[in-house]
């Protein structure tokens, strides 16, 4: 990082002190990484389940081979992770590969925000400060792993095409049908974020430099090809991006960019955004903002994108709020800062530096809280007879996300069982055209739907009366086809002690045995 870019302007002279913000950028970048690598379990809301998945990809092929599910590649994205980490995790552990794929993925989003701010600037900035304070943002802190993965690959890929925008259509058209290959491969909606980038940025080449219309429309067609051709692939393969759910969700959009800085504490990225937003208005105000080449047409673009996108596409949820995570890694390599005074530059690091520390904190914080929960886990596995068909439920009302974003790790947890207990768990991530592994057909049946976890309460309304109009077929019989039961959540007394007995409570979730009647 070249930190004399505190202020880069002749005519604003750098008020901060280069080898100061030189080593406020090495810790609070080093603080980021450090969770992951003191951690040995990321309490994330879906990592359990991803890593549930590992393992059974690891195992596919071999002499252990998982008795409920069945591997099935298909000509389909999202599955950095799937190709990845099952490789490495032969030779290291697929814990330790997992773990190593998602500091990968930190690593990523930080360098390639400012590989393209030192394309764009010729220097860097602003941009690793930004993104060191978006490691732990809503969407990554859930644990959405291959987009985390793709969208770090996106945005060195963008820094790459407008690195070799002026270079021979062959050459441009080799390096983007490699990245967009990668992207494919890594996570679509990363493909569909680095698509949006370099098009409106080629948009406004053509409009700055009057290009000809045939030369512009050449170029927008030279992008466009690689990514035609993939889906004219995976159509003819019969492949799928995902399911065919889509929800919107208007009524959030307004929400959602206030609760986007941290994953488990909506209240305090609140603030934190205000504050930001503030800071942001306050040196706006004075003139020490500017635009630089297409900032502005990208500011407009993915604007436009979160207000017109679905909150779920190809029964991927969280779709718009990607949008913005995207959109706050790549607009500050395009806009520059000129602080009016050595105070200002001081003020800016400080709140930059300390929003950061308080999301690495949480995060410390609440990954701290999971280690009994972790070992209790591991326990009752051990409790489980190899084998065991398992289903989760939920203690309280079963909300996604809940109320207190602390306890929505805890949802994935109980999945491991797959691995360590062979035991068919249905919310293991199995979607068709997401991920690679699905049920072996007498179990198919018990599939749950996007990782489905129903309230205990309709469990017993169920077990006493039968199951009513809608009820998903997984548990129309659950007390027939299931052997034993977590319980996740706060905890309560046994809900139904004619049909379960408690095998081991813990404070996030119990496991009891279901009695055949």
């Amino acid at each position: 990082m070249n930190p004399s870019s505190v202020s880069a302007s002749s005519a604003a002279p750098s008020h901060a002190a280069p080898s100061g913000a030189v080593v406020v950028f090495a810790l609070l970048f080093a603080a980021a990484l450090t969770p992951i690598l003191w951690f040995s379990m990321p309490a994330m809301a879906d990592y359990s389940n991803h890593l549930a998945r590992m393992f059974v990809l690891s195992r596919d092929g071999g002499a252990h081979e998982h008795p409920y599910y069945q591997v099935t590649w298909s000509f389909v994205p999202n599955l950095a992770m799937d190709l990845i980490v099952p490789r490495v995790g032969r030779l290291i552990g697929v814990e330790t590969a997992a773990r190593l794929f998602y500091l990968l993925s930190q690593i990523l989003i930080v360098t390639g925000a400012m590989a393209i701010e030192r394309v764009v600037k010729g220097r860097v900035h602003i941009a690793g400060f930004v993104a060191v304070m978006f490691v732990y943002c809503l969407p990554f802190a859930w644990g959405f792993e291959n987009f985390e993965f793709g969208l770090g690959c996106a945005l060195w890929g963008f820094a790459c095409a407008v690195r070799l925008e002026d270079r021979g259509w062959l050459t441009r058209l080799t390096m983007h049908t490699a990245i967009v290959a990668l992207l494919f491969t890594a996570h679509m909606f990363a493909l569909g974020l680095y698509g949006l980038a370099v098009g409106l940025h080629e948009l406004w080449r053509a409009r700055s430099r009057h290009a000809p219309l045939p030369e512009a429309i050449g170029r927008l067609a030279l992008l466009g090809l690689p990514s035609l051709v993939i889906a004219a692939a995976m159509i003819a393969s019969a492949g799928s991006p995902g399911g065919s759910g889509t929800e919107w969700a208007f009524g959030q959009k307004y929400i959602w960019p206030l609760h986007i800085l941290s994953g488990y504490s909506l209240p305090v990225s609140a603030v934190c955004v205000v504050a930001l937003v503030g800071l942001i208005a306050a040196l706006a105000r004075r003139g020490a903002l500017k635009f630089e080449q297409s900032g502005a047409w990208l500011l407009v673009g993915f604007a436009a994108i979160y207000l017109a996108m679905p909150f779920k596409l190809f029964d991927t949820a969280y779709v718009d709020i990607r949008v913005i995570v995207g959109a706050a890694l790549i607009l500050p390599a395009f806009v520059s800062v000129s602080f009016p005074d050595r105070a200002w530059s001081r003020l800016a690091l400080g709140l930059v530096a300390a929003i950061s520390i308080v999301n690495v904190g949480i995060v410390a914080r609440v990954w701290a809280s999971y280690r009994a929960d972790f070992a209790a886990a591991h326990t009752s596995f051990e409790l489980l007879p190899k084998g065991a068909i398992v289903l989760i439920g939920h203690s309280g009302e079963g909300q996604d996300p809940p109320p207190d974003l602390w306890d929505y790790p805890m949802t994935s947890i109980p999945t491991l069982a797959v691995h360590f207990a062979d035991a068919f768990v249905p919310s293991l991530f199995t979607d068709p055209g997401k991920q690679p592994v699905t049920p072996r057909a007498p179990w198919r049946r018990l599939d749950v739907p996007y990782g489905n976890i129903l309230p205990v309460k309709l469990l017993k309304y169920i077990a006493e009366h039968g199951a009513p109009a809608g009820t998903p077929p997984f548990v129309r019989t659950w007390p027939i086809d299931f052997d034993y039961l977590y319980l996740i959540g706060p905890s309560i007394a046994n809900p139904m002690p004619e049909r379960l007995e408690l095998v081991l409570a813990a404070p996030r979730f119990a496991l009891y045995r279901i009695r055949k009647q």
